[in-house]
């Protein structure tokens, strides 16, 4: 321990965190290494050893964080299943023969795929093989289909369950059944937004996409079959969860076991296909477990620094209004996704802004849709654009800037729909309310 002020040991973590960040170690090894550093400075050597020894147990250990490979595991199994491709030809055949029906397809069978599985990551790389290959055998500009795919995909992480809502959740300490239940509405009102849009725009661009033969009354009210297996798992985690019937954990475990059941009637399943969903599982898991452990430490130590009260002080002398300052914070997610992963974004800004704004006034609910939205748009946007990458790396043949300019549209669709919900905040909050 030394006599260095709290405040200046804050930033020296602060330089430490962003100098092995531009080294490119691992978020969470860099958030460990500054915090242990930190608390060097401000509690002495044998205190940082046994923080940093009770934080990795206390992650490790926790029962809320199961859930996560368990809706990987979800999610890989819905798309290599044929849960998704029986989603997608549900929305063809009711809106594909509008113009620019298939991108609306695309995003509603996004929004579809998003009930079971949490990651946009995974939910875009599925619909990018079940809808291209359909988009440009009609004729539609790779734009368009590139955009709503891209865009569509994000779905996956606003719409329950979501695993951004659980490290959200774990962070914060908000209930994540009810972050879970949030997400409902906004996602549903934005997969709206998103189809609308795309309608408006081939209305004014009709080269952006064409037209064919509108499949017969049978032929769609047939093809709901398709959305029955999305219907069960969905209405089994979310009814459970809002019945109280089940925990986040054990809604992940019924929803995993539901969707090998319903992936069996498709016939779609192989010992293959479990075998890749459960090293996907423990890939994911392992990442994300280390951010939070290291995202848990370096928080302690930010409390130690009394940086997140320090910048709440500042804040209330400034007198600023508390929606220009949600707006700012924001645009700094808005920032910071375009550059990282969406968990690294959370896992580094939630231990000091959330209480700010929490203190403000506003909802724990509300800010974990604003959250998640705010990072939505990151993971679309240049330079990074995580998803937007993951799309390229599959076409080599698409330039990367004809995806970044189909995405465009979605990411005004996107701050629009955000100042909604900055300014609406029972979009968020109203269902949760009857739980």
């Amino acid at each position: 321990m030394t006599d260095i002020p709290l405040w200046l040991s804050g930033v020296i973590g602060a330089v430490i965190f962003f100098g092995l960040m531009f080294l490119r170690l691992h978020v969470g090894l860099s958030l460990m290494v500054a915090g242990f550093v930190g608390f060097c400075l401000t509690r002495g050597l044998p205190a940082a050893k046994t923080t940093l020894a009770t934080t990795i147990f206390e992650v490790a250990s926790s029962p809320i964080l199961v859930v996560i490979p368990l809706f990987v595991v979800m999610g890989v199994i819905a798309g290599q299943g044929g849960v998704i491709r029986a989603a997608f030809d549900t929305f063809d055949k009711w809106v594909g023969h509008l113009r620019g029906g298939l991108a609306m397809a695309t995003v509603g069978s996004c929004a579809a795929f998003g009930a079971v599985c949490g990651d946009n990551i995974a939910t875009a790389a599925v619909m990018n093989k079940a809808a291209l290959p359909q988009m440009r055998r009609f004729g539609y500009d790779d734009k368009l289909s590139f955009g709503s795919i891209a865009a569509g995909g994000n779905l996956g992480i606003l719409i329950p369950p979501s695993a951004a809502f659980v490290v959200f959740g774990f962070i914060t300490e908000t209930p994540i059944g009810d972050l879970f239940i949030s997400g409902i509405i906004p996602g549903i009102l934005l997969t709206l937004m998103f189809m609308g849009q795309i309608a408006l725009q081939c209305k004014l661009k009709p080269s952006l996409s064409s037209k064919h033969e509108a499949a017969s009354w049978k032929s769609r009210l047939v093809s709901l079959r398709g959305l029955i297996g999305i219907a069960i798992v969905f209405l089994l985690v979310m009814g459970g969860l809002m019945g109280g019937l089940f925990t986040p954990t054990e809604a992940g475990a019924v929803g995993t076991v539901a969707v090998v059941v319903v992936s069996l009637f498709y016939r779609q399943l192989s010992w293959k296909t479990i075998g890749r969903a459960l090293m996907e599982a423990t890939r994911t898991s392992a990442m994300i477990l280390l951010l939070i452990m290291g995202a848990r430490y370096f928080s302690y130590f930010v409390t130690t620094t009394e940086l997140a009260s320090t910048l709440a002080t500042a804040i209330a002398d400034a007198a600023l209004n508390r929606y220009v300052v949600i707006i700012l914070v924001c645009i700094l997610y808005l920032i910071l996704g375009a550059l990282m992963d969406i968990w690294s974004v959370m896992i580094i800004t939630l231990p000091i802004f959330f209480e700010i704004l929490t203190d403000m006034g506003f909802s724990p609910l509300q800010l974990g849709v604003i959250t998640v939205l705010c990072i939505m748009i990151g993971c679309i946007t240049p330079p990074v654009g995580v998803v937007v990458f993951t799309l390229a790396g599959q076409h080599r043949d698409v330039p990367m800037y004809t995806i970044f300019r189909g995405v465009w549209p979605f990411v005004g669709t996107m701050c629009l729909f955000l100042l909604i919900l900055i300014f609406v905040p029972w979009l968020s909050t109203w269902l949760p309310s009857f739980m």
